[in-house]
């Protein structure tokens, strides 16, 4: 009975915390839809939180996005001579680098660089009872606080993903015209890839980096909140936040690859 207690109770705190974030997601959309939700202070903020979560680590996408391009071409390459289907390269670079890769490193980096940043920036003001005075002189801390930094990390993530399989398709063709893999016609590449890219990878991945910047945003904001006064749960809340952000994250794309195209 212990064990199917213990059990019991880390699923209802599962289902809670699914249910908190749930709630939360609606109330920014919702928040977000509405005008006057956004005076000049709260559009600052999000203003910020772009420049801070996109702007600032796009360097760092660049480069990840060229070596993923490089290895990927090198490994595709190897099996690809194998059987004859040198062809195939764009078909490969799409399934890849579009419908799973590009979403997930870009959210894995934003969760690494901005979540921990979040999480730990609102949990040192929960501690400090800045919370407090906001709500004392009636200010909402879920639209001048949790809105603009959730709606700025959703529009970093999808920004930055399209920059990185922009980038990872152009290195992976210049990978391959040194590896003799194509040959030399840029259009005829762009058409392959261009022609390997289908509706459905299009869903796929608007909503690999919409859904998850909207969860792991809130996720990040919920756990920073959620420090009851101790400066000793700062730090253990940035690690909280980026754990379940990335769990969320990879079911959150396990999900989605199994509706798209299954």
């Amino acid at each position: 009975m212990s064990i199917l207690g213990f059990v019991g109770k880390r699923a209802l705190l599962k289902w809670r915390s699914i249910a908190t974030v749930t709630a939360v997601i609606c109330e920014v959309l919702w928040a977000a839809l509405h005008r006057r939700c956004w005076p000049r202070t709260v559009r600052e903020l999000l203003v910020k939180q772009i420049l801070f979560t996109a702007v600032d680590a796009s360097g760092l996408v660049v480069l990840v996005a060229i070596l993923s391009g490089i290895s990927i071409v090198t490994q595709a390459n190897v099996w690809l001579s194998r059987f004859g289907q040198s062809a195939m390269l764009g078909s490969v670079l799409v399934a890849v680098i579009i419908r799973e890769i590009g979403p997930l490193l870009v959210n894995f980096i934003i969760i690494g660089r901005s979540g921990t940043a979040v999480a730990t920036e609102l949990a040192s003001m929960k501690v400090r009872r800045e919370i407090n005075v906001l709500d004392a002189q009636g200010v909402d801390p879920l639209i001048y606080l949790v809105m603009p930094r959730v709606i700025g990390i959703t529009i970093s993530v999808i920004c930055l993903a399209v920059i990185f399989s922009v980038v990872s398709l152009a290195s992976g063709y210049f990978v391959s015209l040194a590896m003799d893999v194509t040959k030399g016609d840029y259009s005829q590449f762009t058409g392959n890839v261009l022609g390997a890219i289908s509706k459905r990878d299009v869903a796929n991945f608007l909503a690999k980096t919409l859904v998850p910047g909207l969860v792991s945003g809130v996720i990040c904001c919920v756990t920073g909140l959620e420090v009851h006064g101790s400066v000793t749960e700062v730090p253990q809340a940035a690690t909280r936040g980026v754990v379940k952000s990335i769990s969320a994250v990879l079911v959150v794309s396990a999900v989605v690859s199994i509706l798209t195209y299954i």
